[in-house]
C-alpha cells in the first residue's frame, strides 16, 4: 500500500509583513510480507518562508491590529524566517510466534533554519563583543532508533516488553550581524559579519521495560520503568577579543517509573487511575542564549525539570453518547520557563516549583439521523508554587534581566478555561452544514501577571456538498471564520521585555474549496 501527497500554501497574511509560503511533500509505503512481518516507510519534506510582523504593545494592537510593530517598521529590519526539513523513517514488526514479537524503528533527518531578527546595532546589543548577532543560521542532522521485544503469557495474563531507544543530534550553528555598512550607515535585513560559530551535539541511550497484567477479568495493571540519560556538548569556534571560549557540556539522568490501574465497571463504563514521573531536559533552543545578555555561549545553568503526574479518568459509551472525563495534577520542580524575550530572542530559566491541576471533559452524540454534536471543556489552574528570585542586572539594578516571581502568580500563556462545541449535519453524501463556537479564557502575558490577553468567543459556519459515485468523491465547501468579526489576540509573546506581547489574528474571513478523490 502507498500514500503520496504534495501541497503548496501561500498567503499575504492578515497583518502587514506577515506573508508566508509552505511546501509539504509526504509519502508512505507499507509492505505486508509472507512471514507475517510488516514494514512501514515514511518520508516527508517541508519548506517554509514566513515574514515576521512581531508582537504589538496593547495600545498599538487596539489602534490597528493589522500593523507591523512600529519600531520594527521604522528601522527596516525585514524580520523573517526560513525553514527547510527532510526526514525519513522505517518501522519493522515481526511476530516470532504466538507469544513473542519484535519491533524496530529507525529515523534520520536534516533541518536548516535561517532567521533575521529585529535587533539594532546598539551599545547594549550587537555592539557588545559577546553578542551573537541578529541572524540565526544553523543546520541540524539527527537520527535515532528504537528496538523492542514483547512477550505474552510468560506469566499468566501478563505481557512484557523490553527495549532501548537511541537518539542523536548534531547542530552546526552560526550567528551573524543583521546589517552591513553602506556609506557609513547600517543597512538592516541582510547578513553581515560572523558573530557566533559552534557545533552542538546531543545524544541519549534510554533502556526501558513495560508490563501489563490483567489480574482479574475486569481489572488490569500497566507499569513501566525507563532510565533517561541525556548528554549535551558544545564546541565553540568563535573565539575573539572580548568573546572567549564558551565550550562546555552537561548531563542529565533520571529513573522514570509509571503505573496505571484500569477497571471495566460495566461493558459501557471504564475508569482508570495513573501516576508517572516526568523528566524534561532543556532543548538547544532553550539553552541557546544566556539570561545575562552580556555573556555569550550556551546557557548550561539550566536544570532539567522533574514532575509528578497524577490522573483519574472515566469513559462511557451509552445511549446518551460517548463521554470522557479526567482530572489531573502535575507538580514540577525546576520548571523551565521563559526569562524574558529581549531583542527578538527568548531566554529561559528554572522556576523552583509549579503546579498544574484541572479537568477535561468531552461529549459526542448523534442527535437525530445525521445530525451530530461534539463538545469539549478544559479547566487548568497553572501557577508558580514558590518564590523565584530575580536575575539581577549589575549595570542597572532597577531593571533586572528577569523579575522575581511571587508564589501564587499564574503561569503566563495558559488559559484557565477553554470550551468548544460543534453541531453538524454530516450524511455520507449530499448536503452538509455545520456551526461551531470556541471560547478561550484570558491569558497572562508575563510571570508577574502585569497584563492579559482578553478572553474571547468566536463562531464559524460552513456549508458544502459531498458527491459520491463509485470510486469518485467530490467534496465542495464554503466556510466563514470569526463570524462576528471579533478583534482578539490569538497568541502572546511571553515576558517580552518591550511589552510587545500581543499577536492579533484575522477578522471575519471566508474560504471556499473543493477536493476530488479517486480510489483505485
Amino acid at each position: 500500500a502507498y500514500v503520496i501527497s504534495s501541497s503548496y500554501f501561500d498567503t499575504d497574511g492578515f497583518r502587514d509583513h506577515s506573508a508566508a509560503q509552505k511546501v509539504l511533500n509526504n509519502a508512505k509505503l507499507t509492505w505486508n510480507l509472507d512471514d507475517g512481518s510488516k514494514i512501514n516507510w515514511v518520508t516527508n519534506y517541508v519548506k517554509i518562508h514566513a515574514d515576521d510582523p512581531m508582537g504589538l504593545e496593547r495600545k498599538d494592537w487596539q489602534a490597528n491590529p493589522k500593523q507591523i510593530a512600529p519600531y520594527v517598521k521604522n528601522m527596516g529590519f525585514n524580520a523573517r524566517k526560513d525553514i527547510e526539513q527532510t526526514q525519513t523513517g522505517v518501522t519493522w514488526f515481526k511476530p516470532i510466534n504466538d507469544k513473542n514479537e519484535l519491533y524496530a524503528m529507525a529515523y534520520l533527518g536534516n533541518r536548516q533554519v535561517t532567521q533575521y531578527q529585529a535587533i539594532p546595532n546598539g551599545a547594549t546589543s550587537q555592539k557588545l563583543p559577546t553578542h551573537a548577532g541578529a541572524v540565526i543560521d544553523f543546520e541540524r542532522n539527527y537520527y535515532g532508533a528504537d528496538f523492542r521485544w514483547t512477550g505474552k503469557e510468560l506469566l499468566p495474563n501478563t505481557t512484557f516488553s523490553a527495549g532501548i531507544a537511541l537518539d542523536n543530534m548534531d547542530e552546526d550553528r552560526q550567528g551573524y550581524n543583521n546589517f552591513v555598512m553602506v556609506n557609513g550607515k547600517e543597512s538592516y535585513g541582510v547578513k553581515g559579519d560572523l558573530r557566533r560559530n559552534e557545533n552542538n551535539t546531543l545524544w541519549n541511550l534510554d533502556p526501558y521495560v513495560q508490563a501489563s497484567w490483567q489480574f482479574l477479568p475486569k481489572w488490569h495493571l500497566d507499569t513501566g520503568l525507563r532510565y533517561s540519560n541525556v548528554h549535551y556538548e558544545s564546541d565553540d569556534h568563535y573565539i575573539v577579543a572580548g568573546n572567549g571560549d564558551d565550550s562546555g557540556s552537561t548531563d542529565y539522568q533520571k529513573l522514570l517509573p509509571s503505573v496505571a490501574l484500569g477497571w471495566e465497571i460495566l461493558p459501557e463504563l471504564y475508569t482508570y487511575a495513573s501516576y508517572g514521573k516526568g523528566f524534561e531536559t532543556p532543548t538547544f533552543t532553550e539553552m541557546a542564549y544566556n539570561t545575562d545578555p552580556t555573556k555569550s555561549g550556551m546557557n548550561f545553568a539550566l536544570k532539567a525539570a522533574s514532575s509528578d503526574n497524577y490522573e483519574l479518568g472515566l469513559k462511557s459509551q451509552n445511549p446518551f453518547g460517548f463521554f470522557t472525563f479526567a482530572i489531573f495534577q502535575t507538580d514540577t520542580k525546576n520548571d523551565i520557563v521563559t526569562a524574558g524575550t529581549r531583542d527578538g530572542r527568548a531566554t529561559f530559566r528554572n522556576a523552583d516549583q509549579t503546579t498544574r491541576q484541572g479537568l477535561e471533559l468531552s461529549w459526542q452524540q448523534t442527535i437525530w439521523k445525521e445530525l451530530n454534536i461534539q463538545s469539549s471543556f478544559s479547566y487548568i489552574d497553572a501557577e508558580f508554587d514558590s518564590h523565584t528570585a530575580e536575575i539581577a542586572n549589575p549595570n542597572n539594578p532597577t531593571t533586572p534581566y528577569a523579575k522575581a516571581i511571587d508564589k501564587g502568580n499564574k503561569i503566563p500563556g495558559v488559559a484557565k478555561n477553554q470550551a468548544f462545541t460543534r453541531i453538524a449535519w454530516q450524511p455520507e453524501q449530499g448536503f452538509q452544514a455545520g456551526l461551531e463556537a470556541r471560547y478561550m479564557d484570558k491569558i497572562y502575558v508575563d510571570d508577574i501577571n502585569s497584563d492579559t490577553a482578553p478572553s474571547y468567543t468566536v463562531l464559524a459556519a460552513n456549508v458544502g456538498y459531498l458527491w459520491v459515485n463509485r470510486d469518485w468523491k467530490v467534496n465542495s465547501y464554503a466556510r466563514v471564520d470569526n463570524l462576528f468579526d471579533r478583534n482578539y489576540v490569538g497568541s502572546v509573546i511571553v515576558n517580552d521585555s518591550n511589552s510587545r506581547f500581543f499577536e492579533p489574528v484575522d477578522g471575519r474571513n471566508f474560504s471556499v474549496g473543493m477536493s476530488v478523490t479517486k480510489a483505485f
